[in-house]
């Protein structure tokens, strides 16, 4: 009897383990089966059907409708009444809004999800459909009920689409720290906001460590918004590390979070010339000695267009010259026609870059996100033209940033004034040859500045209003809640 007693229960645990990956092999079985057409109105519900998810959401062409009281006729009858309720509360209806192509009707450019829990099932069934979608280019993600567990699914998921290049993340805070996970060397986003996210200093320094570090970098992110965050001082200057390094971000929104003149002065630092710490001197003598002795393929960690390094820099190889003996192995003149042959198209690539900054304002998203594709391999920006100053190795600094949105924080006069100082340098030292013209654009707006502040006027002075990039303050200062 007792071993009968004993066997029953784990009988019953048996049959319930194998009746649940039956029935888990049932359900794989069914989503495996069928194959998308890459029409979502189709492939959407049928695979929602399939999954047993229940109240499957609508998917619809046309936007909510906005909450502005409609125009009630003088006498509404009552159909007229219940359609216009109808109206109203469909805003709350879980839906999945698509952009499409104008030229394609079954082309689909964008998904927005707003306000409903996307759940394991649910991301399931997106990681399906979305890679089906050829012309998919943006994703929008508004207080879906993202957690850190669903994230590294869905980086995975958006890895899929191989055109994809814009995701926005707002309103899903997480308790850990784990955005930096979709800004690896390797993603190809050119567009990401993670406005109104909870996102603190911890998460910060992820993200600064993300954007840059002596090893490697993102290459592809040109636009970045954080506003609306919990980002201080101390957060600010991790992301001021990020940009050291960096040459491909275009514009940094850091509007409506808590930065004060210790965060700003940083960031206002890394615009200008910075000396090199010990381990980036390091690591600026190897890739020099390596490009000395022709090797242009290392086994380093740094993406393999850092090593490629155009001529016009080769000759001011900075202050740590080689050794007497290294010295001798280097290339000869008589190969330096060569060199310059083959680094002409490198001086003419960056171009694209600066008139992008400066004509962005009439150009859409998706321009952007395919002329950001379409630019030559940035240089490692340890191999700039660096000089020696008291024994320390001086970069000339971040001239790729364009616009800088610092609204709504605690910024003072002492924090404009690094500002002004940088600003300065750069209009001193312009690097035209290599396509880089430094910050355009810098929102203080609502800060702790006065209207009549000198160094607020000598700001409005170096930065024109016509020559500045668009910055998205008006928009940011807007709907963040």
């Amino acid at each position: 009897m007792r071993r009968r007693g004993e066997r029953a229960p784990k009988e019953k645990v048996a049959a319930a383990e194998e009746e649940a990956k039956g029935t888990g092999r049932k359900g794989e079985q069914g989503t495996e089966e069928y194959q998308c057409t890459g029409l979502l109105e189709q492939d959407f519900p049928e695979l929602c059907a399939r999954s047993g998810i229940a109240g499957i959401p609508r998917v619809t062409l046309r936007p909510p409708p906005s909450f502005p009281e409609d125009e009630e006729p003088a006498e509404p009858t009552l159909p007229e009444t219940l359609a216009r309720i109808q109206r109203k509360f469909s805003f709350f209806q879980p839906c999945i809004q698509v952009a499409r192509e104008p030229e394609d009707p079954r082309s689909v450019r964008g998904i927005f999800l707003r306000g409903w829990k996307v759940e394991e099932e649910m991301l399931g069934v997106l990681s399906q459909c979305l890679p089906a979608l050829a012309g998919l280019q943006a994703v929008h993600l508004w207080k879906v009920g993202l957690t850190e567990q669903l994230l590294p699914a869905l980086a995975a998921l958006l890895a899929r689409c191989p055109r994809l290049r814009t995701l926005s993340l707002e309103g899903n805070p997480l308790p850990e720290p784990a955005f930096h996970m979709l800004m690896g060397s390797d993603s190809t986003l050119v567009h990401l906001s993670l406005r109104n996210n909870s996102i603190g200093d911890a998460a910060a320094r992820l993200i600064g460590q993300s954007l840059s570090r002596p090893g490697t970098s993102n290459r592809s992110l040109a636009s970045l918004v954080l506003s609306f965050n919990r980002i201080s001082d101390l957060g600010a200057s991790y992301i001021a590390e990020g940009l050291r390094l960096n040459r491909s971000l275009l514009s940094l929104s850091l509007a409506n979070n808590n930065i004060g003149d210790a965060g700003a002065t940083r960031l206002a630092k890394v615009l200008g010339p910075f000396a090199l710490t010990h381990a980036e001197v390091v690591e600026r003598r190897r890739l020099l000695l390596a490009e000395a002795q022709g090797r242009c393929h290392t086994t380093s960690k740094e993406p393999e267009s850092w090593n490629k390094r155009p001529s016009s820099q080769s000759t001011s190889a900075g202050p740590e010259k080689l050794p007497p003996g290294k010295q001798g192995k280097a290339p000869t003149k008589k190969k330096e026609p060569s060199r310059k042959e083959e680094a002409r198209p490198h001086r003419k690539a960056p171009e694209p870059r600066a008139a992008r900054g400066r004509d962005s304002r009439s150009s859409t998203q998706e321009k952007l996100s395919s002329e950001a594709l379409d630019l030559a391999e940035p240089l490692n920006p340890l191999l700039e033209e660096a000089r020696e100053h008291r024994g320390s190795v001086i970069l000339p600094g971040n001239r790729t940033l364009l616009n800088l949105n610092l609204t709504y924080n605690r910024v003072t006069e002492r924090g404009l004034g690094a500002f002004v100082a940088v600003l300065e340098g750069q209009r001193q030292q312009k690097l035209k040859a290599l396509g880089r013209q430094g910050l355009r654009c810098l929102s203080l707006e609502r800060n702790r500045i006065p209207p009549g502040s000198p160094a607020l006027a000598r700001l409005r002075e170096l930065l024109p209003p016509q020559d500045a990039p668009p910055g998205a303050s008006q928009e940011e200062q807007e709907g963040g809640t």
